[in-house]
């Protein structure tokens, strides 16, 4: 990918909405509370509950009965058919993009991963490749070959390893890659250098625990799209313990609102 400026509406097309994604678990277990939902009924009843609060796309990480996350198509394909028969999933005319986190925590090897997704035979709208991980350019490019989409998740303010690789990937199809850029604070200094190397992509912000907040409020600033849900952080921004995803997509929209507000 060649070098070029990105800034407000980074997150999405011109005069769009920018993009709000759900991470309906991530690898959070039932010990982190009521909140997480874990069997695929759960999932789907807080997939639509977000979205009907102000989600516009979902993000899950497939479990087995016994909690444990997999690639497996036994477990991705039922998930994604319960999802889509709750009507949800990006069609011809548009709708709720499921995504699929594709990482070490499903499967440790990189070339399992890639032999599990060759094996799928319901597919996501989209994939989550950690580009942190091993083997992640060319698991990517076995998803966009398979048509699904790529979010390609990097850190921000540690390691410049994976920004590099993800620079250095020579994408044929950008219209089907999104950056997924994790700031280590909200700290805008950062996160606007990372706007000004970036290829014409979408881009989305989020945090995790702490700074989950405040990198929703930057991304509201700078035009992108963002990601909130009890895979990332279990609290509102009051610091009550969040009852469901529904509830921190609310708070979430209602944060970028007020940021956006602000900054007019």
């Amino acid at each position: 990918m060649s070098g070029s400026s990105a800034g407000a509406g980074a997150g999405a097309g011109a005069g769009a909405e920018p993009t709000l994604v759900v991470s309906l678990n991530g690898a959070r277990g039932a010990a982190d509370g009521a909140a997480v939902p874990m069997s695929p009924g759960d999932l789907v009843d807080a997939a639509r509950a977000a979205v009907a609060a102000g989600g516009r796309e979902v993000l899950v990480h497939a479990r087995t009965p016994c909690g444990r996350e997999s690639l497996s198509p036994r477990v991705v394909g039922p998930l994604l058919e319960a999802l889509r028969d709750a009507g949800l999933g990006a069609g011809p005319g548009g709708g709720v993009a499921v995504s699929v986190a594709v990482s070490v925590g499903s499967e440790p090897d990189h070339a399992g991963r890639s032999a599990r997704v060759r094996s799928w035979t319901v597919l996501p709208d989209r994939a989550v490749v950690r580009f942190a991980e091993p083997g992640a350019r060319e698991l990517a490019e076995e998803l966009l070959e398979r048509g699904v989409a790529v979010d390609a998740e990097v850190p921000v303010g540690g390691s410049p390893e994976p920004l590099a690789r993800f620079l250095a990937w020579p994408v044929r199809d950008p219209a089907r890659v999104r950056l997924v850029a994790e700031p280590a604070s909200a700290d805008p200094g950062p996160v606007a250098e990372l706007l000004r190397r970036l290829p014409p992509v979408p881009v989305l912000l989020f945090g995790r625990g702490p700074a989950a907040w405040p990198v929703l409020r930057l991304a509201a600033r700078y035009g992108t799209g963002a990601r909130i849900g009890v895979g990332d952080v279990l609290h509102l921004p009051d610091g009550r313990a969040a009852r469901s995803n529904a509830e921190l997509v609310a708070a979430a929209v209602r944060a970028r609102n007020l940021t956006s507000a602000g900054n007019r």
